[in-house]
């Protein structure tokens, strides 16, 4: 066994009280473990959150392939009948799919 029984629950209850890399860190430094082993340990235990990217503005990223299907939905088109608006700069595609909507 990697983790006694204190260990874990001490691990759980600060991830629970922290969920952060920094906190994965720490406890990885206190238990002379990996952060992966750490990463693991709370996966098993169903605690662990994984880290969800954002834009630099705090939205979820989507793809320009993806706005333009939003774009074509919300027209009524069929798919590719745009096809090379991907091609054009994202913020205006953003516009664009946010003024069809």
């Amino acid at each position: 066994m990697n983790y006694n029984e204190e260990q874990t629950q001490y691990i759980v209850k600060e991830y629970v009280s922290d969920p952060t890399k920094a906190t994965v860190d720490r406890l990885a430094e206190e238990l002379e473990k990996s952060p992966k082993s750490i990463i693991g340990k709370l996966s098993r235990e169903g605690v662990y959150r994984r880290s969800v990217y954002k834009t630099k503005t705090g939205e979820s990223p989507v793809t320009k392939e993806q706005l333009v299907r939003d774009i074509e939905d919300a027209l009524g088109l069929e798919d590719e009948e745009l096809a090379g608006l991907e091609k054009s700069p994202k913020n205006i595609l953003k516009h664009l799919r946010d003024s069809v909507f």
